[in-house]
């Protein structure tokens, strides 16, 4: 049985990952800061674990491992959205959106280097729209996932002569916390609770779509027609690209 680790794994999407690998014979481990209400099975397996926190992180992957020393898949999908301008933007926030965005990443995929070159898997990162181009009221989110693509596109070639693959899924919007984007008054929430949304997508049509790309082994994988249209329109004129989001998001 293929196992795969999931941040995140409590989520709208982390949940729909999971659900999708299971049907598919699948056993995911399932890492959140909250997993009150997710279930433990034979193929499920919940663990509570603040990312952030580097002894939380270390416990949580010690005990991953004496069950699973070699592991499939880690989707990074952990993360949180920052909506509003730049100039209300504190330093605070801002790093604490690199903390969770990036950060845990990183510290988890240096975690998972060995396990996942033993089953000569793959490091699967869930960025959006926002890691390759300007998103209006999301700096730092934008930056966040901006370099999240760094590091696993760089890292790809490092890992390569092991047979792991590193794959990014950047979807649009996902129908997650829809209408939940100012719970804090930094403006951090769960991603996928944009009132700005286009084009929203389930976290199901979304985890279906994402799971096609890493079975073919796609390098980028964007998620919905909206970020098939952004990572085009971003590649071909990224002026208009700006122009087209500007007038969407920004004035929609």
């Amino acid at each position: 049985m293929k196992t795969a680790v999931i941040t995140g794994g409590a989520g709208g999407l982390g949940r729909a990952l999971a659900a999708s690998l299971q049907a598919q014979g699948w056993c995911t481990i399932l890492l959140d800061i909250d997993v009150t209400g997710v279930e433990t099975t034979a193929k499920q397996h919940p663990v509570a674990c603040d990312l952030t926190d580097s002894g939380q992180l270390d416990a949580a992957v010690a005990q991953i491992l004496d069950a699973h020393p070699a592991i499939d898949l880690v989707i990074y999908n952990a993360g949180v959205t920052q909506i509003g301008p730049f100039d209300e933007l504190t330093e605070q926030t801002h790093r604490k959106v690199f903390e969770i965005n990036y950060f845990s990443a990183a510290a988890l995929a240096r975690a998972m280097l060995e396990p996942v070159r033993r089953a000569r898997g793959t490091h699967l990162a869930i960025s959006s729209v926002a890691g390759f181009a300007p998103l209006y009221h999301r700096t730092a989110y934008a930056a966040s996932k901006h370099a999240l693509e760094g590091l696993f596109k760089s890292l790809r070639s490092e890992e390569a002569p092991y047979g792991v693959r590193c794959q990014i899924a950047a979807p649009s919007f996902v129908a997650t916390n829809t209408g939940r984007a100012e719970t804090r008054k930094d403006g951090i929430s769960r991603p996928g609770s944009a009132t700005d949304g286009i084009d929203v997508m389930t976290p199901e049509a979304a985890a279906a779509e994402i799971l096609r790309g890493v079975s073919r082994g796609v390098p980028m994988i964007p998620v919905g027609r909206i970020a098939r249209m952004g990572w085009w329109l971003n590649c071909v004129s990224p002026r208009l690209f700006q122009f087209a989001m500007d007038r969407k998001i920004r004035k929609g």
